[in-house]
């Protein structure tokens, strides 16, 4: 039941953040300079900037997010907090909970979140995606029971 409550929350993502675009792959993001950043920190707030899809391990389909919608996470040294605005969508979207990083490997553990999510965490509590940092950006890729990459979400950071 929790990987079905799990598919259907990620499916939702994905269509409420889809927008027509050439079937071409864009680079990722560019990215204003922020002086004295720990490049090995998560540290401040991030804004959702584009998706990536996988095929075999490789990128095979990116998007930017919608201008109807934003997403956002913030990370203290052990905390992180997530929220999306979409003002056509009634329902709410937000999580909280601690986190860690290790070996390219970030592991979010929620306590909380939105009617929606907490229906989610009710189910499954910990999510783990392969995290590649780069100073004002990351992604955060989704993997398969086998270790495969299914999709990213791009981040840039805003403070």
């Amino acid at each position: 039941m929790s990987f079905r409550i799990l598919i259907l929350t990620l499916t939702f993502v994905f269509i409420s953040s889809c927008k027509d675009q050439p079937n071409e792959i864009t680079e990722i993001i560019e990215v204003e300079e922020i002086p004295n950043v720990n490049s090995k920190s998560l540290n401040g707030t991030w804004e959702l900037v584009s998706f990536y899809n996988y095929k075999d391990n490789v990128v095979v389909d990116s998007f930017d997010t919608s201008s109807n919608s934003r997403q956002l996470k913030m990370y203290t040294d052990s905390k992180v907090m997530w929220c999306k605005h979409k003002p056509a969508d009634s329902s709410e979207w937000f999580g909280y909970g601690t986190y860690n990083f290790k070996d390219n490997t970030l592991t979010e553990v929620l306590d909380f979140g939105s009617a929606v999510m907490d229906n989610v965490i009710s189910e499954k509590k910990q999510f783990k995606f392969e995290l590649q940092l780069q100073p004002n950006q990351f992604q955060q890729i989704e993997l398969d029971d086998d270790g495969n990459r299914i999709y990213s979400e791009n981040y840039k950071r805003i403070e």
